[in-house]
């Protein structure tokens, strides 16, 4: 066979760094050990991958061919490595946690430090999603653990759940912003004259949500909860952000919280997990962080 499972790693790592110097440190190897493997992929397979015409190496539709069937076969690799690792120690090679940006990474480090204390040698990888984004990471295997999935979960099943509380909201704007002088409790007509600040949804296979947006709205979307905060504060918008959020940055002079006719019902988040999966690491982490306030008061 002429195909090898490094050399499609190394053309992998290519394409998602954007260079050939980048994917060689990604792989702690020398640049010209990386322009080898390429040369003689391209030497085995009698093919071009790469058009080097001009100032930038740019993949062939072979080379993108190769590319997208190359990575089905470095996934199915990679989950046959777990598979082989959890049945003689039931522990996981690699275990992904998915978490809301409503909740924010950093408040899982407490939990890892505890986990690394576990002799299993699971490698941890943390990944940031946003609204919908935590069940389509979940429903497309990006992630082994969701942290934080709002609401309802996409139909078919496959998954169990935990809930993990009531994410509440207040309307937040900059004290500045044209309605923070406005009476209370402000109208759907008097918010919609202004636009809305939106985290966009990180779904890449589900149908995006949205949440909190009056129909005819100006919004300016933006990629997750810290812009949309930013933005809050810059005076760009006005909308919702989770009350814990809210409140802190009012205490601090940075935002106005302000009463609306139309109050947003609070969303449940969850811990959600994939039914199929049946490794210690994941056990280990659906228990701990039951029983964990993940939520800031």
């Amino acid at each position: 066979m002429r195909l090898s499972l490094d050399s499609l790693l190394v053309f992998d790592a290519i394409e998602r760094k954007g260079s050939f110097a980048a994917a060689a440190e990604e792989l702690f190897r020398v640049p010209s050990a990386i322009t080898y493997t390429v040369q003689k992929l391209e030497q085995d397979l009698d093919v071009q991958l790469f058009d080097r015409t001009g100032h930038k190496a740019v993949l062939t539709p072979a080379g993108l061919a190769l590319l997208r069937e190359g990575r089905h076969l470095l996934r199915a690799a990679q989950m046959l490595e777990s598979r082989v690792k959890r049945v003689a120690t039931g522990y996981e090679t690699e275990l992904t946690l998915a978490v809301s940006d409503v909740i924010g990474v950093e408040r899982l480090f407490p939990v890892l430090e505890e986990f690394y204390r576990e002799p299993c040698g699971t490698e941890v990888k943390l990944t940031t999603e946003v609204y919908g984004g935590s069940w389509d990471a979940l429903a497309a295997g990006r992630a082994d653990l969701s942290i934080g999935a709002p609401g309802e979960g996409p139909p078919g099943g496959g998954y169990s759940v935990r809930a993990m509380g009531l994410l509440e909201f207040a309307f937040a704007i900059a004290p500045h912003h044209p309605l923070a002088s406005q009476p209370e409790p402000l109208t759907s007509q008097a918010i919609l004259q202004y636009r809305a600040i939106s985290a966009a949804d990180s779904s890449r296979h589900l149908a995006p949500r949205t949440s909190g947006l009056l129909s005819g709205q100006e919004v300016l979307t933006v990629p997750d909860m810290r812009a949309k905060l930013a933005a809050h504060i810059a005076g760009l918008g006005v909308g919702y952000l989770p009350v814990w959020l809210a409140q802190r940055e009012a205490q601090a002079g940075r935002l106005v919280i302000k009463q609306v006719k139309e109050v947003k019902p609070g969303i449940p988040l969850y811990l959600a997990w994939r039914t199929d999966h049946a490794g210690q690491a994941l056990a280990w982490f659906v228990e701990r962080l039951g029983r964990e306030a993940l939520l800031p008061a």
